[in-house]
């Protein structure tokens, strides 16, 4: 992906940065007022150009394609003169012909494990980054209980004695039953189950179900197990809600010793998948986080480990960039029929592939799908796309992968973490605040100003590469670094302020009877 490595073409204008000489739009470094020169092109803005937003740099007819990346972001809804604002009043979403050019490839892989991060060794060979109890509802009928064991051993405070716990995590969620037991939408929910009840992060799980529901207990008990910490129960079984309450806080009790009993080893990072996602972008998330993330990434990669990217609605449009990267025709068709089930899946649902970007998206200067999907592909680096995984489907192969998925945040990370991600990398440029238990999750600001404001949320500051004191390869390391130090268990800015009970949300697809 060369177009979008981000060379700062004209080293940022002074008040504006352009991407690449072929762009007819540059993007605000601040708030820029009406008639203003624009330093280092021949032209003063013709209105107030908000930060972060794109001014036109060259007169652009209407009907003609506007250029952002090197790549069309859209076409001109009307004449745009030179040192206009750009955005959707004058700028429109419309589909074209992207080309796409597949070769047989190979990733290239440094053969010597020579990176290491603390991480915790599991019986069965899995490693963890974290050690939690989780508490999981096979329906939201048991939901409930669920919440009211983790409650109760959190104030009981029991697990201060056990300081190798990180804590109890309830999973609950809004489905488990009144859907078709074979439909599509089952076979994904299955799927997240076993995902996270498999966790290696994950010391010890019971699996709680109501009893009568569709999503049986037994669904779960009878799929693979990659571990024999997994408990099963019912509240109908165990007789209503205070004494399958009672019988999970004395089998917890029991088994605190053993869940404690664990270490921190030098783990090769091949060892780690990286989760890449962005949420509250805007006008600077595909110059300065996306890309630092994809360099992060990149380096995991060449290191033996995994990343994978998701959101397909928000590579829509940039889907192109990925094809070209694909180690083979059969996975450059896997990605084609998904956008294709999107395409198709928007459109019996009254909606638009454009339907993106979300109100938020536009303030930060982000006008189309096209725009914000160019910039979002950038956290996946230029690694060779390995595969393209089912929401939920587990990883089989180490590297660079796609993982289908709807682009709303808490869907899309419940997801990636099913498929086996256990570290999160989430950039903002809006202010997102995430957090995803059992996995940390590390949030890296796109521009100075927000870091600044939410500091206590934030990571990295990759706004730095905006402001022009360090180029995207620094920060890419940096994240890098961060990352490994929190795999080894250094807390994130969310795991410091709790969050991550709520955000599990498995994607619901199918008739709800």
């Amino acid at each position: 992906m060369a177009c979008l490595k981000q060379q700062l073409y004209n080293n940022f204008m002074n008040n504006l940065i352009v991407l690449n000489q072929n762009d007819n739009v540059g993007v605000s470094q601040f708030i820029i007022p009406e008639k203003t020169k624009i330093v280092g092109q021949d032209i003063s803005t013709v209105n107030p150009i908000p930060f972060g937003h794109k001014v036109c740099l060259k007169s652009i007819n209407k009907g003609d394609p506007i250029i952002k990346y090197d790549q069309i972001i859209g076409f001109a809804s009307k004449d745009i003169q030179a040192g206009e604002h750009v955005h959707s009043h004058n700028l429109e979403f419309r589909d074209f012909k992207r080309d796409f050019n597949v070769t047989d490839k190979k990733n290239i892989i440094e053969e010597k494990a020579d990176t290491f991060f603390n991480g915790i060794l599991r019986d069965n060979g899995d490693v963890a980054t974290r050690n939690y109890i989780g508490i999981v509802s096979t329906v939201n009928c048991s939901a409930t209980v669920t919440k009211m064991i983790v409650e109760k051993i959190k104030y009981s405070n029991i697990l201060k004695d056990y300081p190798n716990i990180d804590g109890i995590v309830p999973i609950t969620h809004s489905t488990g039953c009144g859907m078709n037991t074979v439909s599509e939408g089952m076979q994904i929910f299955q799927r997240t189950i076993d995902g996270f009840k498999n966790h290696p992060n994950f010391s010890h799980v019971f699996v709680i179900g109501l009893g009568c529901e569709c999503a049986q207990v037994s669904l779960f008990d009878e799929s693979l197990k990659k571990h024999n910490r997994i408990h099963f129960l019912t509240i109908q079984d165990e007789g209503g809600t205070k004494k399958i309450v009672e019988k999970v806080l004395s089998q917890i009790k029991d088994l605190l010793n053993e869940a404690n009993d664990v270490k921190r080893t030098a783990q090769p990072v091949n060892h780690l998948t990286l989760a890449l996602q962005c949420g509250g972008s805007d006008g600077y998330s595909g110059i300065t986080a996306n890309p630092a993330l994809g360099i992060a990434a990149d380096l995991l990669v060449k290191k033996g480990g995994s990343s994978i990217l998701s959101e397909t609605p928000e590579i829509y449009g940039a889907e192109h960039l990925l094809i070209n990267r694909a180690n083979s025709q059969e996975t450059a068709d896997k990605l084609l029929k998904r956008i294709e089930w999107w395409k198709h899946y928007t459109s019996i649902n009254d909606s638009t592939m454009d339907n993106n970007p979300a109100p938020g998206n536009k303030r930060g200067g982000l006008t189309t799908i096209l725009e914000k999907s160019l910039g979002a592909v950038a956290k996946g680096g230029n690694s060779i796309l390995q595969d393209v995984l089912n929401y939920a489907e587990p990883l089989k192969h180490k590297g660079f992968n796609f993982m289908d998925s709807p682009g709303y945040d808490p869907v899309s990370v419940t997801g990636q973490v099913a498929s086996g991600a256990n570290v999160i990398c989430f950039t903002t440029g809006r202010g997102s605040c995430f957090g995803c238990k059992p996995v940390p999750s590390l949030k890296l600001s796109t521009n100075t100003t927000m870091y600044e404001k939410m500091s206590e949320d934030m990571d990295i500051n990759c706004g730095t590469i905006a402001d022009g004191k360090e180029k995207i390869e620094d920060v890419g390391q940096k994240i890098f670094e961060l990352v490994v130090n929190t795999a080894s268990g250094n807390k994130s800015k969310s795991e410091i302020n709790g969050y991550g009970d709520e955000e599990f949300n498995p994607w619901q697809v199918g008739v709800v009877m």
